[in-house]
């Protein structure tokens, strides 16, 4: 018999093809297939179709698209096609393409009809548990027992659930869940143990990724109501064994092998991203030429200076800032470096305001310092949150339900009417009442100043040293060596009504919450004489009369509020000026991103109805759509700004600064790929397979969402988590696709000696790229701005000249290559 630890190890081996998924109240982007990036992406699609019954590529009609209106280059398709001996006419090879996806889904069709193994049952019962033992606040009714863990939990009710038959293991339960496990597999042979517990992982991999996240993060409430993998296995294959379910696996297990359509959705896919990919490059190489044969005088100093997220969406809002005035913007990872845990004032939660692959190291929370604004907030807040909490009680008390409607009806249906007819004007009311109260950075600073932690927790703030060295990286990374009398750190998030995806709308790289906290501390930071002291030792002369604030820009209106409280009079005019230019800089933004937007108003908004539409769309609680958020993205820029200030990127690409002149080891450079780019690929892929396969990656749609227990929603009344993002966030409507599902391609300007010099010292992006989960193409300044694809195994191929030549076919080593 299998000892415990065996047991555990393969339950962990198992799970680790399910992708982790995180709590719809905090949602953070990943890839759905990362437990299969280590093998090529052409194979990963098949095995997970096997898994989780997923298409891997988009379908044939979106490829018809894409070559009629001239997305996909007839050359390059030619090429790809070629390379993989694919013969025919693309016409006919889609067709080909659209017969074998027509029989799929016929076949799928009837699988689940037939429903050989009988999970429907399993999965009825063991779901309605898990919704009651994960739920994150919303149950007026919590499960019982739920502090002893999810297995004793799901003992104590087990007996008592007359869906359950008392057949089997579970009709007596063994205390260890182990032991549970072992008793229901004892029919079937040890080495098949793993494949069993991968396809039982794979028949709800929503809750399996939630789990999974929770067991391996360890957050609050796992602390308070702990569940793990083995103890969810346990119930899920006792029940198995309950319901009389064959879990013997079938004779491919270990997955299905790419065909010849996979080979050809590959070859179309592969095209498509080299024609966007050589658009990207061409621009970015002919800039980098451009800019090292001007001569002249350096430019002056500028009025302001921004750091924007990498984020997509600050693409636009960069554009338009610095059209507005004598601005400077750059691109910096939306947590601004400080990985930490943030508490505001207040509040009764602490959040992780940091990318996933990034560990917290801090414990950061508001401090008060007006004492007059702050008794007033808690007055006016106490009072506003005592009325809601009554009337929420009245509204969900079986009790006082009816007569609070029926008292209430009148006025009710009133604000009712109101949201649905009027948005924008309800919207203007609540922002009255929100401006009545005092925001928490008006009289709270964040708590910067380091202190030993307590037992168990994170240390609270930032030492000297830890503050300096924030500071500088940030500094270092984005290659400065200028700065203006402001400096502004702006975060981002969104605002929408009604919106169970709402934090998928806010900053990705703060693990789907607001960026405005992190951007006050970095400010924080940098605004200590004791750390300019510090800063310049290490060689960054911060001047006098720099002052540093931060912000937030709200990306569903484009509005960017300073948080200017610290602000001296010596600076009010640039401050004025500064607010003149944003207001501008929002009018034209929205316009814009009003334009590309489906929905009344979207026709001609420009200036302040561009401005007005989007407001209404925040404050609309019927919008299924109040911005596109990341919808589109398909480029990673890395390099100085001066390569893409002149660029319309149309939205689509992630700008993060970089100046390899400044980073002679490359030390940076190092930093932004084994970070940034691999959190930008995991966005990407969320977004990839959202759109390719909406119904098993995505989340369907919105009007049928059902959320559940804070942290996910139903497609109906029950059933798995949705993982994805919803339909509305990725088309336009229905049959008219928005998002353009490709992979990313990274554009980095550096000399691709130190870049190969990156990759050789970490194996797992060599291993992203060489599986083709992404692409990296290297400008070269110091070779005559030309372009270098990586190829394969630190190879790389000359793909792109300065007047755009298409992809070589030679592949050169570097070194080989002067």
């Amino acid at each position: 018999m299998s000892t415990e630890r065996a047991v555990r190890d393969r339950v962990d081996d198992a799970a680790s093809t399910v992708g982790s998924v995180w709590p719809i109240h905090s949602f953070v982007t990943a890839n759905p297939l990362s437990g299969f990036e280590d093998v090529p992406f052409v194979e990963a699609v098949s095995r997970a179709a096997d898994r989780f019954g997923g298409r891997g590529y988009p379908r044939a009609e979106t490829f018809r698209a894409a070559v009629a209106d001239g997305r996909i280059d007839r050359e390059s398709l030619d090429a790809e096609l070629a390379a993989r001996g694919l013969d025919g006419d693309p016409e006919a090879l889609l067709d080909r393409l659209e017969a074998a996806a027509d029989a799929a889904e016929r076949g799928s069709a009837a699988d689940a009809a037939s429903n050989p193994r009988g999970v429907e049952r399993v999965d009825r019962v063991l779901t309605k548990w898990l919704s009651a033992f994960l739920d994150e606040g919303r149950a007026g009714w919590s499960m019982p027992n739920r502090e002893a863990g999810f297995y004793d939990a799901f003992r104590s009710v087990a007996a008592h659930d007359d869906r359950i038959p008392e057949t089997g293991v579970v009709a007596d339960l063994p205390a260890s869940p182990v032991e549970a496990v072992e008793s229901v597999m004892r029919p079937y042979p040890e080495e098949r143990w793993r494949a069993i517990f991968e396809r039982e992982f794979a028949a709800l991999p929503g809750w399996t990724g939630l789990i999974k996240r929770r067991a391996a993060d360890g957050d609050a409430w796992q602390s308070a109501y702990p569940i793990t993998l083995e103890g969810y296995l346990a119930a899920r294959l006792a029940l198995a064994d309950a319901f009389d379910v064959d879990l013997s696996p079938p004779a491919d297990a270990d997955g299905s092998e790419p065909d010849a359509t996979d080979e050809i959705a590959d070859a179309f896919l592969s095209a498509w991203e080299a024609s966007y990919r050589a658009e990207l490059v061409d621009r970015v190489a002919a800039e980098s030429e451009a800019e090292a044969q001007i001569d002249g005088d350096e430019p002056g100093r500028p009025d302001a200076q921004l750091v924007f997220c990498i984020d997509t969406r600050s693409e636009v809002i960069r554009r338009h800032v610095e059209a507005a005035g004598a601005y400077e913007t750059h691109g910096y990872a939306g947590f601004f470096g400080v990985p930490m845990e943030y508490r505001g004032y207040d509040s009764e939660v602490t959040v992780e305001t940091c990318p996933p692959i990034v560990e917290a190291k801090h414990r950061i929370s508001e401090v008060p310092t007006d004492g007059e604004t702050r008794a007033e907030r808690d007055r006016r807040a106490g009072l506003r949150e005592a009325a809601g909490e009554v009337i929420e009680a009245l509204k969900s008390n079986p009790a006082t339900a009816f007569s609070f409607v029926e008292g209430a009806g009148g006025g009710y249906g009133l604000a009712l009417a109101a949201r649905t007819l009027v948005p924008d004007r309800v919207a203007d009311l609540l922002d009255a009442a929100d401006d009545a109260v005092p925001d928490d950075h008006e009289f709270c600073a964040p708590g910067i100043r380091g202190r030993d932690a307590s037992a168990g927790e994170l240390p609270a703030g930032l030492t000297l040293e830890e503050r300096v060295e924030y500071a500088a990286t940030a500094f270092e990374l984005m290659g400065w060596e200028e700065f203006a009398r402001l400096v502004v750190f702006t975060g981002h998030a969104a605002e929408t009504a009604n919106n169970p995806y709402d934090s998928s709308l806010d900053c990705g790289a703060c693990a789907g919450n607001p960026g405005g906290p992190s951007a006050r501390v970095l400010a924080a930071v940098c605004n200590d004489d004791e750390v300019r002291a510090g800063l310049r030792d290490r060689g960054i002369d911060v001047p006098e009369d720099t002052v540093f604030l931060a912000a937030e820009h709200n990306t569903t209106t484009d509005e960017i509020e300073l948080y200017d409280g610290g602000v001296p009079d010596s600076h009010a005019d640039d401050l004025d000026r500064l607010r003149a230019g944003l207001d501008t800089a929002r009018e034209n933004a929205a316009a814009e991103r009003i334009g590309s937007t489906s929905g009344a108003g979207s026709a001609a908004a420009g200036g302040s109805a561009g401005a007005r539409e989007a407001e209404r769309r925040a404050g609309d609680w019927a919008e299924t759509r109040p911005e596109w958020g990341l919808a589109g993205n398909a480029g990673f820029v890395v390099g100085p700004r001066d390569l893409t200030s002149d660029l319309d990127l149309d939205g689509r690409a992630f700008l993060h600064s970089y100046d390899w002149s400044t980073d002679p080891e490359g030390d940076a450079l190092e930093a932004i790929l084994a970070g940034p780019m691999v959190v930008t690929q995991w966005i990407n892929a969320q977004y990839y397979f959202s759109t390719v396969d909406n119904a098993v990656y995505g989340s369907g749609s919105k009007v049928t969402h059902n959320p559940v227990g804070n942290v996910g929603v139903y497609q109906g009344n029950g059933g798995d988590l949705m993982t994805g993002l919803p339909l509305q966030s990725l088309a336009a409507a229905d049959g008219e696709p928005y998002h353009q599902p490709l992979r990313l391609s990274t554009v980095v300007h550096a000399p691709v000696d130190r870049v190969a010099e990156v990759l050789a010292d970490h194996e797992e992006l060599v291993r992203l790229l060489d599986n083709d989960w992404l692409s990296l193409t290297v400008v070269d300044p110091t070779r005559d701005h030309r372009a270098f694809r990586y190829d394969e195994g630190l190879e790389w191929t000359p793909s792109f000249d300065r007047v755009g030549a298409r992809e070589a076919t030679l592949t050169t080593p570097v070194a080989e290559d002067d």
